[in-house]
């Protein structure tokens, strides 16, 4: 494998970064010269256990993570996702697996991601997978301030028109990279696009949505633009989302589909669903972690605020699609989704309370096809709607006290993730919007 990385390097590549996500989902990585390749190829970079108890807002670990200053795990090149970088002549990317003593690392955010895979290899399932993006283009005023790129709205043409080089240039490198796009048009936020690749395997939807993220940052970059994932950046605009869709196979074929099921939904689907349902509350803290996130998860915002289902219905947090032909449908989106997640986590996580509800033959309640925010109370409780976790400590204590998820994510992750992300809450909970954005704006 070795020899066969080297020969098919161009010529032209310099540097390889090897790159990996950490719990705060800042994506890092070391680059080894080419001359130098050989001598790492084998044994991968040292980096130390404490590049995964960072949180997002300095480069200090959190003690109560478990790890410190002593510990070398060793990041392994996969040569399988090696691609040369469109936007950075001379280099290229390969994805890293964290391996200790010979062994993946546990606290690993890839390798626990393939471990769930393997889980649903158990039971028959391939998990088939996909993020859809929403992000801002923002640039620099003379007078210093970071304003949108155009104040268009929803799905102009003119602001196909005035962001077209860039976008163009987006796709492109992200297709010179094996990642196939679908789907682009401006969002409702000025300055604000979406961009949809193609659903794939588990890990690499996930690998797909570290390279998406690179891409537009440094493509942003070259025209002079920034790019921001960053769930809330305006107060009275809308929010970016990250939305996961999903979608279970065995032997070949899609087994979510049934028309004449609620939903168009197979039995195995709505038990799938139901188990995401169930651990929400506690979901919301991987999928949402950022005390960012929560200025979005707001009521009639279409970011999937209320826990429950519904058919093509945007305010829920679990939307299915319905299908055009009427054979049932493909597919779910769960839209509480966003960029601040670490998509290893969060695609294993979901997949992990998904399982959970398959085993235990959960059913979800009766699909909601009205607004949850336009019900009463009342009318909520009946349904069985309830809010998510309005911040991010209460998500965070929800997923503490949630044993099929830490049990799933292993007692280190578990405690790592936990820490840097309560470490997060503690030093932004005060924080106005303005210091948030300031803060977190070019980490995501």
């Amino acid at each position: 494998m070795e020899s066969d990385f080297l020969n098919s390097l161009d010529d032209d590549i310099r540097f390889v970064r090897v790159l990996w996500t950490d719990n705060a989902n800042i994506i890092r990585g070391k680059a080894i010269h080419r001359r130098a390749l050989d001598h790492y190829l084998d044994n991968g970079i040292g980096i130390t256990a404490a590049s995964q108890a960072m949180p997002a807002m300095y480069d200090a670990v959190i003690p109560e993570t478990g790890l410190g200053p002593i510990g070398e795990i060793r990041l392994i090149p996969d040569f399988e996702t090696l691609t040369p970088l469109p936007y950075a002549p001379g280099h290229a990317r390969v994805m890293g697996d964290m391996v200790l003593d010979g062994e993946p690392w546990p606290l690993c955010p890839r390798g626990f991601l393939r471990r769930i895979a393997d889980d649903a290899a158990l039971y028959g399932f391939e998990v088939m997978a996909g993020f859809e993006n929403e992000f801002f283009l923002l640039q620099t005023t003379p007078d210093g301030r970071i304003a949108p790129a155009d104040d268009t709205v929803f799905a102009t043409t003119l602001s196909m028109d005035l962001a077209r080089p860039v976008i163009d240039d987006i796709v492109e490198a992200l297709i010179d990279q094996s990642v196939p796009i679908e789907l682009y048009y401006p969002e409702s936020g000025p300055g604000q696009h979406e961009l949809s690749a193609a659903c794939t395997t588990l890990t690499q939807a996930a690998d797909w949505q570290v390279v998406f993220r690179e891409t537009v940052h440094a493509v942003a970059a070259r025209h002079g633009l920034k790019a921001s994932f960053l769930p809330k950046v305006y107060a009275d605009k809308a929010g970016c989302g990250c939305h996961l869709h999903l979608s279970l196979w065995k032997d070949g074929e899609n087994i979510f589909p049934d028309p004449s099921g609620p939903g168009e939904l197979s039995e195995t689907a709505l038990s799938f669903l139901a188990g995401v349902l169930e651990h929400l509350p506690a979901l919301a803290a991987v999928v949402a972690p950022s005390p960012n996130s929560y200025r979005r998860l707001q009521p009639h915002y279409w970011s999937g605020a209320y826990r429950c289902w519904g058919l093509d219905n945007r305010e829920a947090a679990i939307r299915v699609p319905s299908s055009p032909t009427g054979s049932g449908s493909l597919h779910f989106e769960l839209k509480t989704v966003d960029a601040t997640a670490n998509p290893y986590l969060a695609a294993g996580c979901v997949v992990a309370a998904g399982l959970d509800g398959i085993r235990r033959r959960l059913k979800p309640p009766s699909p909601v096809q009205v607004d949850p925010g336009s019900l009463s109370d009342a009318e909520r409780a009946q349904r069985k709607i309830d809010a998510l976790p309005s911040n991010l400590g209460e998500a965070i204590q929800c997923l503490a006290e949630n044993k099929v998820l830490t049990e799933a994510l292993g007692p280190g992750l578990a405690q790592a993730f936990l820490a840097v992300r309560q470490a997060e809450w503690h030093a932004m909970k005060d924080y106005q919007l303005d210091d948030e954005v300031r803060l977190l704006l070019e980490r995501y």
